[in-house]
């Protein structure tokens, strides 16, 4: 059973473009807050609570060494959105492949009485 809260935290965090920004530049590699910072043109403190709010739904992860917090991607984690997407595409695709079997065997089908009747009268 897919974990909806997981997926409601990924999306509330992903509705923040200053976030969506930042998890696409991790996914180019580790960086510094000061790294991820800079682009963006706000407080320190600010850009934080943006890494924050990405931790604690388990996009980001990062660690501390002296004066330094690196943030990296973690692996995985937007799997959780990824499976909720696949589980409502699956049975999508599955009418829309049933709807074009449909649609290609009414296309093959005999002629319907009127039309013939209609080629009949023509000549």
């Amino acid at each position: 059973m897919l974990n909806h809260s997981k997926v409601d935290s990924i999306l509330r965090a992903l509705v923040e473009p200053t976030r969506r920004q930042i998890v696409e530049r991790l996914s180019r590699g580790p960086a510094t807050v000061s790294q991820l910072a800079e682009p963006f043109g706000m407080t320190f403190a600010a850009v934080l609570q943006h890494l924050q709010a990405l931790e604690a739904c388990g996009l980001i992860r990062s660690e501390k060494i002296g004066r330094v917090r690196t943030c990296r991607i973690e692996p995985g984690g937007l799997a959780p959105l990824a499976d909720w997407i696949a589980e409502r595409r699956i049975p999508a695709e599955r009418h829309l492949d049933r709807l074009g079997q449909i649609l290609a065997e009414t296309d093959q089908s005999p002629e319907s009485p009127k039309k013939t009747q209609d080629k009949d009268q023509e000549t």
